[in-house]
């Protein structure tokens, strides 16, 4: 399976393409690559990510899952770049209102992470909730601050920069 590894400022990424498709994004760094126009591609974009000058990623992703993670993902990749989303609105996104604890564990399940930004998505009043990425909750704080969403200022609405989905 092709594999390309990146430096980031969240550390080393993997990536790994089936098919013409990414079909998982890892944090490490793996010695052998067997690169391709599609792994090189996904760097490309993911370097201008980090360098601010990319907002959506448009590559060919294959993440796999249920019917409703495919569901909830897609949902995630339609939140804009500094903005959020409640694990709530993704439900209702995902056509099952009360399904909020599922979406919550599908973000945990997304083997895409970053390309589809499951660090958009917070708890109900604006709490980071979870984050299955290397480095856990300081990771995703980092993304978001990159994304110019501001999780801590007190005094004003946490989520004002919030998406309606």
């Amino acid at each position: 399976m092709p594999q390309i590894s990146i430096n980031s400022p969240v550390g080393a990424l993997t990536i790994f393409e089936f098919d013409d498709q990414i079909v998982s994004l890892d944090w490490g760094f793996v010695e052998e690559m067997e690169t391709s126009p599609v792994l090189n591609e996904a760097k490309a974009q993911i370097n201008a990510y980090f360098a601010k000058k990319l907002h959506r990623f448009d590559l060919p992703l294959a993440p796999g899952g249920t019917t409703f993670q495919a569901a909830v993902w897609a949902a995630i990749r339609d939140i804009p770049l500094g903005q959020t989303a409640t694990y709530q609105e993704l439900a209702r996104a995902a056509g099952s209102p009360k399904g909020f604890r599922a979406v919550g564990m599908a973000c945990g399940k997304n083997p895409i992470p970053i390309l589809i930004p499951c660090h958009r998505v917070l708890a109900t009043g604006g709490k980071p909730g979870g984050y299955s990425g290397d480095g856990g909750l300081e990771t995703k704080e980092m993304l978001l601050r990159l994304e110019g969403v501001d999780l801590y200022n007190p005094g004003q609405d946490q989520r004002q920069d919030t998406f309606n989905l």
